[in-house]
């Protein structure tokens, strides 16, 4: 068995790669190594990585990870904890990660998300009403205030109100700090977490910080000294669920949760959604197949239609095979030596799939630089070949959700109003704090009522 294969370049430069352009550093050492190579890059510790795209080895690791050949050890996801705190779903491990996941699921599921559909139309609907015709918006920025209603109304089910406002507001400038790849850089470099002053990122990092989890707290404790059986949002639920032994979530537990589902579930939706706006209109032959298909509703005020269209999952699908807002999968530590992809994985090993490098696989998804949602109509992918969610135990436990908002959104954007793509040039993604993202706005100009006539779609 060989050694596996490790870039020669400096592990500081290596460093600069991955904060700075993490796509690109991905795509070069793969095309260079193949499926598997050692990567060092800054993670919250110190070890390497082994970052994989290999769908049958991901599949090894993802439904092996039970503590006898793979572990996935919580504390190398510090990174994380900065924004989620550590007493979550997603940073919990071994039997506490599958008594909290147990806890946590149910909500996320069945009847329950039907109750949401309403919400989520009606959200959307009165921000785009505010939006004036013939003004031009980054779509980025709209969705990212449509996805935060829906978790305030939604997940944290508060409605309007100061304190909404307050954590509104708070909520989006703690995310925006990490918005671009150089600001980033706070997230992979402690020191500057510190607070040196009024004028320091860490000193706004840490001010927002405070500032949010009081509001979230003061919500939390009130809430659970008014329990409410009869409200729908998440939180009510997670504030009445329990174990076997009649134990529920902590103050401290429930915060957490809250700031992992705010994380993992506003940025990231309503960064797919501006790339599927962006896909939808930038190629006119997918707009024009989307709204033939959106044109055979019945009842377009009904969300549950959103759901069944082939071709509009095929497009939700589509933009997350093409922009996986997730980079990569969490580590998982290796503990006894295997052989795998023809290489020996040693113990203590952290193992990291990549998600966008799997996801641009030729033998999987020819052609993969190009946005073709047919694809996802030809064929069937399995859950280690197409994995925007992540994969296995771990999977991202609001995938339902958000897969939902995206067609409820996308289908009620497109039945009431028509648009027009602004940008000229190509959209490219990068890193957005610990996701990727467009790395230039993608502006749309708002054209007034679908019945409407339309004006020809501008060129990318």
């Amino acid at each position: 068995m060989q050694a596996i294969p490790t870039p020669k370049t400096p592990k500081f430069w290596q460093a600069t790669q991955w904060v700075l352009d993490p796509l690109g550093y991905m795509n070069t050492n793969f095309s260079r190594f193949g499926d598997m190579f050692k990567a060092q890059v800054p993670s919250g510790s110190d070890e390497p990585w082994v970052l994989i795209n290999n769908p049958k080895v991901l599949q090894y690791i993802l439904t092996h990870d039970t503590g006898k050949e793979f572990t996935a050890p919580g504390e190398v996801n510090s990174l994380l904890a900065q924004v989620m705190g550590w007493q979550n779903l997603i940073l919990l491990s071994g039997k506490q990660h599958q008594h909290r996941r147990r806890l946590v699921m149910p909500p996320f599921h069945g009847e329950r998300l039907n109750v949401y559909g309403q919400v989520i139309r009606q959200i959307t609907l009165d921000l785009l009403q505010q939006w004036p015709i013939d003004t031009t918006l980054d779509m980025r920025e709209l969705m990212q205030k449509i996805t935060m209603r829906v978790i305030l109304q939604v997940v944290f089910g508060m409605h309007e109100g100061e304190r909404y406002l307050q954590i509104e507001h708070l909520l989006h400038s703690r995310l925006s700090i990490t918005a671009s790849p150089i600001t980033s850089a706070i997230i992979f470099l402690p020191w500057l977490q510190q607070d040196f002053g009024s004028w320091s990122p860490g000193h706004r990092f840490l001010e927002f910080a405070a500032q949010t989890d009081q509001l979230l707290f003061t919500e939390i404790q009130e809430r659970r000294a008014n329990l409410d059986s009869d409200r729908p949002d998440i939180l009510s639920l997670l504030l009445a669920a329990t174990d076997e032994e009649g134990k529920g979530l902590t103050d401290q537990d429930l915060r957490d949760e809250l700031m992992a589902l705010l994380a993992a579930g506003h940025d990231t939706t309503a960064t797919a959604l501006a790339w599927a706006i962006y896909w939808i209109h930038a190629l006119p032959e997918v707009k024009e197949k989307l709204m033939a298909e959106l044109d055979t509703m019945t009842n377009p005020q009904d969300p549950a239609e959103f759901l069944r269209l082939p071709y509009l999952a095929a497009v939700c699908n589509e933009t997350l095979r093409i922009h996986p807002i997730a980079m990569v999968t969490f580590p998982r530590r290796v503990k006894v030596p295997l052989k795998l992809g023809g290489y020996t994985l040693e113990p203590g090993t952290l193992v990291v799939g990549s998600i966008h490098s799997l996801h641009q696989r030729e033998d999987l998804f020819p052609n993969p630089k190009q946005f073709c949602p047919e694809r996802f109509l030809q064929n069937q992918f399995s859950p280690y070949e197409y994995m925007p969610f992540g994969g296995g135990v771990r999977r991202c436990v609001g995938a339902a959700l958000a897969q939902y908002e995206l067609k409820i959104i996308l289908g009620t954007m497109l039945t009431q109003f028509s648009f027009d793509l602004l940008n000229r040039k190509m959209v490219q993604p990068g890193r957005r704090g610990i996701t990727s993202g467009p790395i230039t706005p993608i502006l749309i100009q708002k054209q007034g009522a679908q019945s409407q006539p339309k004006k020809p779609l501008q060129t990318v």
